[in-house]
C-alpha cells in the first residue's frame, strides 16, 4: 500500500491549569500516539491542538517543542463552550503519511477523556 496523509485523533484530560499539567499532558497524548501508530517525526506533516476554555496557562505546542518537534506546524485552538462539555481537556488532530489504512489508525483517548469515544478507548483497556 502506497503511503497516505492520514489524521490520528486524541484527547486527555489535566488535573488543573497549569503549566506543568498542561505541558506534561500534552507530551503523554502525544508519546502514546505517536507509539500505538509507529509514527516517525519526520512521518508528522502537521499538528492541531484545542483546549476547553478552562485552560490557559501554557500552549500545547511548547511541550512538544520540548520533545523537540521543532520543525512541525502546529496550531492552538479554543473548544467551543458547551453546556455539560469535558472540562479541563486537550485535544489533538496529528497529520501523517502512513501506509496504515483508516481503519488501522489508533486514536488515543487518555484519563478522563476515554468518555468522548469509548468505543476507540476499550480497544486498549487492559
Amino acid at each position: 500500500m502506497s503511503a497516505k496523509l492520514r489524521g490520528i485523533r486524541g484527547a486527555i484530560t489535566v488535573d488543573a491549569d497549569t503549566t506543568n499539567d498542561i505541558i506534561c499532558a500534552t507530551q503523554r497524548l502525544l508519546r502514546e500516539i505517536v507509539a500505538r501508530n509507529g509514527i516517525a517525526l519526520d512521518d508528522i506533516a502537521s499538528v492541531l491542538f484545542s483546549l476547553t476554555p478552562d485552560l490557559h496557562a501554557a500552549f500545547p505546542a511548547l511541550g512538544a517543542r520540548e520533545m523537540g518537534w521543532v520543525h512541525i506546524p502546529m496550531l492552538h485552538f479554543t473548544e467551543i463552550d458547551v453546556h455539560g462539555g469535558l472540562a479541563q481537556c486537550i485535544r489533538v488532530l496529528m497529520h501523517v503519511t502512513t501506509t496504515s489504512a483508516q481503519d488501522e489508525i489508533d486514536h488515543v483517548y487518555l484519563d478522563g477523556a476515554v468518555v468522548l469515544r469509548p468505543d476507540l478507548s476499550k480497544l486498549h483497556a487492559s
